[in-house]
């Protein structure tokens, strides 16, 4: 499917700095609060979401070991294991040519181009923040721009059956109304914006 043209390399790198705001505020208590992510509890998200930086940080590098993408154990300090997971995949994405290269996409089964692998990744975590901050009774902002293209992605993702297979990355998009343009991406991706309610 075409991609706009947008530099999605800064736009994630952005998403995936309020990430790392908001999971620094996390305490070892909140760790097993639930999230609106599937079953997932806190820490369950976070290991998920450490694990995705350093599959896509190793598909930037053209590594295709489906072993990569294995849960990764987010040890004694779950925060700064998350926190260096994120300045792993920072660091991989500022590598020059990067939006340029092959990506192999495991959890796909397939390759992409770099740029729109990137897409992949910065519409993973403007919602990812949006779940950890949910689970944590707060709330997360991103700049107009950066919806501006998260919404735009979250309408190239596929929908109807492939959103209820096992393991799909989306639930069925919920029906929603209001006005706010992250309520609007995460309802279109399965989240329900009141969540817990």
């Amino acid at each position: 499917m075409r991609m706009p043209t947008i530099d999605y390399i800064p736009l994630d790198a952005e998403a995936v700095r309020t990430s790392i705001e908001i999971v620094s505020t996390a305490t070892e208590a909140d760790l097993s609060k639930p999230t609106p992510c599937r079953a997932w509890t806190l820490y369950g998200l976070l290991a998920h979401m450490a694990t995705q930086h350093y599959g896509f940080a190793a598909a930037s590098r053209g590594e295709d070991d489906p072993a990569i993408w294995k849960l990764v154990d987010l040890g004694d300090d779950p925060v700064k294991a998350y926190t260096e997971s994120a300045e792993h995949v920072l660091d991989s994405f500022a590598q020059p040519g990067v939006a340029e290269r092959i990506f192999p996409l495991a959890e796909f089964g397939a390759s992409f181009p770099g740029s729109q692998a990137i897409s992949f990744h910065f519409i993973d975590y403007v919602v990812h923040s949006w779940d950890v901050a949910k689970s944590l009774g707060t709330t997360v902002t991103f700049r107009p721009e950066v919806l501006e293209a998260a919404h735009t992605v979250a309408q190239i993702v596929p929908t109807g059956d492939v959103r209820l297979t096992p393991g799909s990355a989306f639930a069925a998009d919920i029906p929603w109304s209001g006005d706010d343009t992250l309520d609007q991406i995460v309802a279109y991706l399965g989240r329900n914006p009141a969540w817990p309610n």
